[in-house]
């Protein structure tokens, strides 16, 4: 399975990532996180779902399916749906070699997952989204960028290492540059929080 650090870090972290992450939860992310499935319906994939946390969000009518390449993020994954009464089909898979049919989703999602996934892998994980999508369908991310405020910019590059440290996440990916290259069709990328996170959406073709 490629991206082994990725996985590794993530079954360190896995019992503590709520907690890790839970000021921004409910400082921000909770407040966002309907803005990825607004619209949307029928088969679904979540991408990095991690421990779940969109669940509580997915559309009542869609089919959901989850992938993370880390057991310990799914094992909590399963237990956040099943907290909720939410039936979803959580695989272990890595989002650059995805074991699944092509056109199988009518959209698929991924929150906070290309802020974490090296440059390098991106392209590889675009071209799987794509070929598990139908024509047709949508992508949507929430992604953290470097902010260009001067005072945010700063407060950044504080935050930075820490974000590397525990998460192995970074505000210099290259995301919509990947996308470019790669002939997709960028609908919207708007800022949803400050200048420091968008969501960007890709109507497949």
């Amino acid at each position: 399975m490629a991206n082994l650090g990725l996985r590794e870090r993530y079954q360190r972290i896995a019992p503590f990532y709520d907690l890790l992450d839970f000021p921004f939860e409910h400082g921000r992310y909770r407040h966002i996180r309907p803005l990825l499935f607004a619209g949307l319906s029928g088969r679904i994939l979540d991408a990095g779902v991690g421990t779940g946390c969109n669940i509580p969000f997915y559309p009542a009518d869609a089919c959901m399916t989850g992938i993370d390449l880390s057991p310990a993020m799914l094992a909590r994954a399963r237990q956040r749906a099943k907290a909720v009464g939410r039936t979803v089909d959580l695989q272990l898979m890595d989002v650059t070699r995805l074991d699944l049919p092509d056109d199988m989703f009518d959209a698929a999602v991924a929150s906070f997952l290309f802020c974490v996934l090296p440059d390098e892998s991106q392209p590889d994980a675009l071209r799987e989204l794509r070929r598990v999508i139908k024509p047709g369908g949508t992508l949507r991310l929430l992604e953290y960028i470097r902010p260009t405020g001067a005072l945010r910019g700063f407060i950044a590059r504080l935050w930075e290492p820490w974000m590397a440290f525990a998460y192995g996440a970074g505000f210099d990916r290259r995301t919509q540059a990947h996308l470019r290259n790669l002939g997709f069709e960028i609908v919207e990328s708007r800022f949803v929080v400050d200048d420091l996170i968008q969501m960007i959406e890709v109507r497949i073709d």
